[in-house]
């Protein structure tokens, strides 16, 4: 096992160096690139030692969602309330702001923030002039700036379509909602809906009849995409639907439940987020489960590579699902 004599003798420093360097001492005179030596000659010994969270300060938490309806709601907050538990065991000082304040109100003084929703390019222009440091989740609207960390959606959606393609289904259908430009702040075609486009041509199931789309993910909007589905389609209804969220799924499986169609006998809906009431729904739903604090664990090793070891490149951090399956399918 590695030493920290080992990794002095082969940068050429004295051990007392090195062991300030991997306890983050601030006080140290040491150069960036002796810094980086240490860290670089720890990780190829495969060095181990107790892990010390050294403290960070004025990191801004943006907590700027989309929308604030019914069950979306939940998810985005979970991610608020996770990144602040977690943030405090690895004694990371977060000031929050909300989208309510405006973009202005974030501190000048920040040294970097971690992003949760949705912005415009005015607002990422503005916290360019801030701070490169920044961390979004969910979205990655700029992968040449800043790092980010996502659900992987279109791995996601071309389960969905596979399961569907293996359990013999020949017609499919998808229920959605756009995405938003950052330059036009227009809506633009969902990852979701794109995917599961590809996925559906490439299996010759791609009908553009059976495909409805909507600009908010709520439940009242899932209910009236599901009976305009029941009063367009009628006998042609597909015999599966991939959703793009559980909240619109709720809504669609009210309207079908109303009109009496049987699920998943007629027809089968497959969705994404595992919102906790999607056991409860009737029937209980078939979804991919989002792990939130796996994606705010991976957000926040982020920050502390940028913080601590002064990493300069961007990542991009896909964070896979996993199929919990219930019985709308």
């Amino acid at each position: 096992m590695a030493t920290i004599k080992d990794i002095a003798a082969k940068v050429g420093v004295s051990s007392a160096t090195v062991s300030r360097v991997l306890n983050y001492d601030e006080k140290i005179s040491v150069s960036e690139e002796t810094k980086q030596a240490i860290f670089r000659t720890a990780e190829e010994l495969n060095y181990k030692k107790k892990t010390v969270n050294p403290k960070i300060e004025d990191i801004a938490l943006l907590y700027w969602p989309k929308n604030q309806e019914e069950f979306e709601d939940v998810y985005y907050k979970s991610i608020r309330q996770e990144l602040e538990k977690q943030s405090l065991e690895r004694n990371i000082k977060l000031v929050r702001y909300n989208k309510s304040e405006g973009i202005r109100a974030v501190s000048k003084n920040s040294k970097a923030f971690v992003a949760v929703g949705w912005f415009d390019m005015d607002e990422i222009n503005h916290l360019k002039k801030i701070t490169n440091h920044g961390i979004f989740i969910d979205t990655s609207p700029d992968e040449s700036c800043f790092d980010s960390v996502r659900p992987n959606l279109d791995s996601i959606v071309t389960q969905i379509v596979d399961y569907f393609v293996e359990q013999g289904h020949e017609t499919l259908g998808f229920i959605g909602s756009t995405d938003f430009d950052i330059l036009t702040k227009k809506p633009a075609m969902d990852v979701r809906e794109w995917s599961f486009r590809e996925s559906a041509r490439y299996y010759n199931r791609l009908n553009e009849k059976n495909i409805f789309i909507t600009d908010k993910l709520s439940v009242s909007e899932g209910y009236r995409l599901g009976i305009k589905a029941i009063e367009e389609l009628g006998e042609d209804m597909p015999t599966a639907f991939c959703m793009a969220s559980d909240t619109l799924t709720i809504g669609v499986l009210q309207a079908f439940n109303e009109k009496s169609w049987d699920i998943p006998g007629r027809v089968a809906f497959f969705s994404i987020n595992n919102i906790s009431i999607a056991q409860y729904v009737s029937p209980p739903l078939t979804t991919f489960h989002i792990d939130i604090p796996l994606m705010c664990d991976a957000a926040l090793n982020l920050l502390q590579e940028r913080m601590l070891k002064g990493r300069d490149i961007t990542k991009t951090v896909y964070i896979n699902g996993k199929a919990i399956f219930r019985k709308s399918c």
